[in-house]
């Protein structure tokens, strides 16, 4: 299995995964980023099909900003406790601006989403836009190699 896919349009991914793309755009759009001008959404595709949107939410005390992915995943897990996450995607672009910005999930991101594929036991495919193409990577792992989970905390 290839860890990451790359792919140079949207029209090249799968049906599944471009229908992901279009909801994180819409959760983008509910944005609020006053300070970066800086709008990311992302879009948690579900066992059962349904999906959970989730944007960035800054703050004036910058430390207390969250991802649109962690947004995402935090309401999943309060929402829909006993289902299993099998995609996000994620996208971003700047205020005022349609086209596309490169973004990919930053390492507090990272680390949120492999506790999550950790936790539940099944891969959580991601897909984001970042230097100029798409990528789906089939894991979490692939983002965060070596990652810190709870193994590290057992005796």
């Amino acid at each position: 299995m290839k860890e990451m896919t790359f792919f140079s349009s949207l029209e090249d991914l799968d049906s599944e995964s471009k229908y992901l793309v279009h909801k994180a755009k819409e959760a983008a759009q509910h944005a609020y980023a006053p300070y970066s001008k800086f709008h990311v959404g992302a879009a948690l595709l579900l066992d059962d099909g349904s999906y959970v949107p989730g944007s960035n939410q800054e703050n004036a005390s910058y430390p207390l900003c969250m991802c649109a992915e962690r947004v995402a995943l935090y309401a999943a897990a309060a929402l829909h406790p006993d289902k299993v996450i099998k995609k996000i995607a994620v996208v971003a672009h700047k205020k005022n601006h349609k086209e596309l910005a490169n973004a990919s999930s930053c390492g507090a991101c990272r680390q949120v989403l492999r506790e999550f594929e950790v936790r539940q036991g099944e891969p959580i495919q991601v897909v984001m836009y970042d230097d100029n193409k798409w990528i789906r990577c089939e894991s979490t792992e692939a983002l965060l190699p070596l990652s810190f989970d709870r193994s590290h905390l057992k005796d």
